[in-house]
């Protein structure tokens, strides 16, 4: 898988970068990752799809190699950064299908995007989205009114994550088959730690500091349900049997209410993805290079 690097420097003052293919006539393939994470750490399921795709692969503010850029500029203005960059870098591709893909955070923000720009995908596929309920959204709006939206669970797990190792086999050794890396295939892991970390004076480090990973995990997208109702572009959304309860919970509200979007239910938890690769993109394939829904 060749991939070239890219860059897009955004009116905030930092610069988004990431990488994709160069233009072969293929269909284009966008991509976005989930917190914490970058787009490389998904090598061996890009890799399977870069037969049938050309990619154009975007970290995000504070993740693989794009800038940490300042505080945390949002969910839905990160959603608008990552289209500007795409657009930005569409003529070298011509007038090929594009299609777009997202998981877990990623998958949100692919949301944001399809709901504002309907003409930019053909369709659309969100792995796992992170798609908080109504009463969620309440719940963390009432916590960030009292200042309180840092503590609740996953915020403080994200704070405590180790940030360092000696070097990248011990980090490795640290993360396999632990919390959410439990089950995740040899080659998936190792993607991670060669493209998640990065050598400093001490060993290796996260490139995503925790502290962006927590301020993710307690904010949220502004008008998220009408963004979601609003969405007409073709979707899939394929979600993990064991993943969070809440997610299958959004996911079959946001099917009642939107005609445009399809489910699927896979085996397997949040990152289900990378345990088993090879499932995860014949359904993508599938479902993107099928006509009609």
């Amino acid at each position: 898988m060749q991939l070239l690097p890219w860059s897009y420097p955004c009116p905030e003052g930092f610069t988004l970068r990431g990488l994709r293919s160069a233009p072969s006539g293929k269909p284009l393939l966008h991509f976005l990752h989930g917190n914490g994470f970058c787009s490389m750490a998904y090598q061996p399921m890009l890799a399977l799809l870069a037969e049938s795709f050309d990619l154009w692969l975007s970290d995000v503010q504070g993740h693989g190699d794009t800038d940490h850029g300042g505080p945390f500029l949002g969910w839905n203005r990160t959603a608008e950064l990552a289209a500007e960059a795409f657009e930005a870098g569409l003529d070298a591709y011509g007038e090929v299908p594009r299609y777009a893909l997202g998981h877990s955070f990623g998958g949100v923000l692919t949301c944001l995007i399809v709901a504002e720009r309907p003409q930019l995908f053909r369709k659309a596929v969100m792995l796992d989205p992170v798609i908080f309920t109504p009463s969620m959204i309440g719940s963390l709006g009432v916590l960030s009114a009292l200042g309180l939206n840092r503590r609740h669970s996953l915020a403080r797990k994200a704070a405590a994550r180790r940030r360092r190792w000696p070097d990248r086999a011990a980090a490795k050794a640290a993360l396999a088959n632990r919390g959410i890396f439990k089950g995740w295939s040899d080659a998936a892991l190792a993607a991670y730690v060669e493209h998640g970390l990065k050598d400093d004076e001490q060993g290796v480090a996260l490139k995503c500091a925790p502290e962006r990973e927590v301020d993710i995990y307690s904010s949220f997208p502004r008008r998220l349900w009408r963004s979601l109702r609003q969405v007409k572009t073709p979707s899939l959304v394929i979600h993990g049997r064991d993943s969070y309860p809440y997610v299958a919970r959004s996911i079959k509200r946001w099917a009642a209410i939107n005609r445009h979007l399809s489910t699927q239910v896979i085996d397997g938890q949040h990152c289900f993805m990378q345990v088993d690769p090879a499932t995860s993109a014949r359904s993508i394939q599938g479902f993107l290079q099928t006509e009609g829904r």
